[in-house]
């Protein structure tokens, strides 16, 4: 994805007046706020920080403050940071909150930026012993390079991909990121790939 104009063209029908009434009122509450594609969605900086993202799904749109948590919340319209994002499912302009609340709460998080606040430092979490799943580990014994390049992975790389393969909702889905995981492991692959530069 090049630019944002590309995201919110390939975005689904329903999604596209949303992506760009979010970007409008971006634009609007802080007129030199950059655009970005990070992490295959469209992130608005100011100062040199990321100060909000956006989001389209094939159902819902997702919009979120990158430091959200450090949000005044006036209104009591923030959710807790998920993969819905600070405005929870929004799947058409009536989800959103009115312009003017949603344009404070920009200028408010463009001046936590230009005040150089920054989101307090995350505590190391204890690391949990990860348990391989009984089947992924049979898949990757009858795979020798599957199998290194899993032992080999990091901690976190290694996580990724059992976290996939265990949220999966029924057996057959689970069975197919099997065979995909290892395919991609053969490759020296690790679960987010295609995402990274």
């Amino acid at each position: 994805m090049k630019n944002m104009d590309e995201y919110i063209r390939k975005a689904a029908p329903f999604a596209r007046p949303i992506l760009l009434h979010l970007r409008a009122l971006v634009h609007k509450a802080c007129p030199h706020a950059t655009e970005a594609i990070k992490w295959s969605s469209p992130h608005f900086e100011s100062y040199g920080s990321n100060l909000c993202h956006m989001a389209a799904f094939s159902a819902h749109c997702a919009f979120g403050f990158w430091k959200g948590s450090l949000l005044e919340d006036k209104q009591g319209i923030l959710r807790a940071q998920a993969a819905m994002g600070h405005l929870g499912r929004i799947t058409s302009l009536e989800d959103l909150p009115a312009d003017k609340v949603l344009i404070a709460y920009i200028r408010e998080a463009d001046k936590l930026n230009k005040d150089g606040v920054k989101l307090p430092a995350k505590s190391p979490a204890e690391k949990k012993e990860l348990v391989t799943p009984a089947d992924l580990l049979s898949a990757l014994k009858k795979n020798k390079a599957a199998l290194q390049t899993f032992e080999a992975f990091s901690y976190s790389n290694r996580k990724e991909y059992i976290e996939w393969i265990t949220e999966a909702k029924t057996d057959e889905t689970r069975a197919k990121r099997i065979g995909t995981a290892v395919e991609w492991m053969v490759g020296g692959k690790t679960r987010h790939w295609k995402y990274k530069k």
